[in-house]
């Protein structure tokens, strides 16, 4: 039997050129090994013997943990939370009669308190409680669900702009209302495009309630992500008041260090980059362990591997290691850098600086950008990751090579599950927001008599929110992002034993003709 013209055979690599109109021949990378059970019929499918393991599967040819230094920092990143969280907690507590008590009875009138804590608990119960019915929404109205997500969030937006407005807090209601403004014109453009998402997100779907533990890895991750929030937002309060500087806050007399307004916004700068990297690490460890699962099903749908979900995550916590945390750490700078450009820009409008406002908002839409840049470029380098363990550069150089190459930049473009997905977690961000602002206004702390403090906690809501939805809808997003690499690996796969998806997809998106090369 003659191989695929485009694939791997019997573990030895053909060499086959690609053109496809860039006027310069491509050599795809190496695909997933036949697994040795069984007599090999095809190409990366054993018919009639016992199914492998994952590691079988994807074999490492030398294993080895890449991008060491990147974990170990990552590591002591880790070490250097807990320490500060444990000297403010311990400050924190050892001055609780000041900050507890009625909200106008507090003693603490210069910084955050225990009513900021019973803040952020709501946050997080709402945050969770929306996260997770917002993935039950994708799996019960699939067909519907970009609909749902886009209204929703032009809506909520809306109205949130209002009611700041209508509150006379400009600088979050005109935020508010740009980015309402954004989502609408977003929304238009991308309505011809939501037949194609629709498919693609109905496999995702299909493929989770079949193989793997997707939903229990987005249930796992989405409480881990929630614990973790909590334990910050503690911290954040904690920091606040051990080292406000104010000749009432007897913190500053307590335990190791002095106040100093320098050492608040140091700690809070650093805690904030660790917080980010820290929640970044562990959606895209969900990311390269689903990835796995999805990589499995397309390669080796006639025979589907053992242990896949174990598999996947031990490597993403083994040899993968170190190379999730530098992906995760670029993106964690890009996030701190957004965060403070938010507050920086919330600051200058509540003190009228117009000037200021605006410098701040084409300094974050910059920031925003490159984010957007990196997210993109990480979320299928990680993809290759968790099928052949390589370091992160090369990985990410060799799949940005592949995907244009191959025209699959094409199908990506023209897939709005991440967008989606990004709206669907910005809409549970905005309800955060708008619970921390509206806590803020009615419950009116008495350290917070002046409005200081309202756009530092309405921001760290916002991204409590963010974050955690980002990290329960990882699964289904990673699940289309490796189905889309698997293909620029190896789109004879998707012809040969996915030719039901191959159909739907040339039915509502001809171009797939064109993108996938037999």
């Amino acid at each position: 039997m003659q191989p695929p013209q485009n694939a791997y055979y019997n573990g030895q690599p053909q060499q086959p050129q690609y053109n496809n109109g860039y006027n310069a021949p491509y050599q795809p990378p190496q695909g997933p090994p036949p697994p040795n059970a069984g007599p090999k019929n095809d190409v990366n499918v054993s018919y009639g013997g016992p199914p492998p393991t994952y590691d079988e599967a994807f074999a490492i040819q030398k294993p080895k943990w890449n991008d060491l230094w990147a974990g170990i920092l990552f590591l002591a990143t880790c070490a250097g939370f807990v320490v500060v969280s444990a000297l403010s907690i311990q400050g924190y507590s050892a001055t609780g009669r000041t900050n507890s008590g009625g909200l106008n009875g507090q003693l603490n009138n210069f910084s955050l308190t225990t009513h900021t804590i019973w803040l952020f608990a709501w946050v997080l119960i709402t945050a969770i409680v929306l996260s997770y019915l917002y993935m039950l929404l994708a799996r019960m109205f699939t067909k519907q669900f970009i609909w749902i997500t886009g209204i929703l969030n032009i809506v909520f937006g809306l109205g949130t702009a209002i009611y700041m407005l209508y509150r006379k807090y400009y600088s979050g209601g005109i935020v508010f209302l740009i980015f309402s403004l954004f989502l609408i014109f977003a929304f238009y453009t991308w309505i011809p495009r939501i037949p194609f998402s629709v498919v693609m997100l109905q496999t995702a779907i299909d493929v989770a309630k079949k193989h793997g533990h997707v939903y229990l890895v987005s249930a796992v991750g989405g409480l881990l992500a929630t614990l973790f929030a909590a334990y910050y937002s503690v911290t954040l309060v904690s920091v606040y008041v051990k080292y406000e500087p104010s000749p009432n806050n007897p913190a500053c007399r307590q335990g190791a260090g002095g106040c100093g307004q320098g050492k608040v916004i140091g700690l809070i700068v650093f805690i904030t980059f660790a917080a980010y990297w820290i929640s970044e690490w562990l959606k895209n460890t969900i990311h390269v362990t689903i990835s796995g699962v999805y990589g499995s099903w397309y390669f080796n749908s006639k025979n589907y591997p053992t242990k896949v979900t174990r598999g996947a995550l031990k490597r993403a916590l083994t040899y993968s290691f170190g190379s999730i945390s530098l992906g995760s750490l670029v993106v964690a700078i890009i996030n701190c850098l957004r965060q403070l450009c938010s507050i920086g820009r919330q600051s200058a409008a509540a003190e009228g600086d117009i000037i200021a406002t605006i410098v701040w908002c084409i300094i974050g839409c910059l920031v925003g950008i490159l984010d957007w840049a990196v997210q993109f470029l990480n979320r299928y380098a990680f993809s290759h990751i968790a099928l052949y363990g390589k370091a992160y550069i090369p990985a990410a150089k060799d799949t940005w090579t592949m995907i244009k190459d191959r025209g699959i930049d094409a199908l990506i473009n023209e897939c709005l599950i991440g967008p989606v997905l990004g709206m669907g977690a910005t809409f549970v961000a905005y309800a955060c927001a708008l619970l921390a602002y509206v806590y803020m206004v009615f419950t009116d702390p008495v350290y917070n008599r002046s409005g200081g403090y309202t756009p530092v906690v309405v921001a760290f809501a916002f991204l409590i929110g963010l974050q955690i939805c980002n990290v329960f809808t990882t699964p289904l997003s990673s699940g289309i992002d490796t189905i889309f690499v698997a293909s620029a690996w190896d789109p004879e796969v998707m012809m040969r034993d996915h030719p039901d998806l191959y159909h739907r997809m040339v039915q509502v998106y001809p171009h797939v003709q064109q993108a996938i090369h037999a």
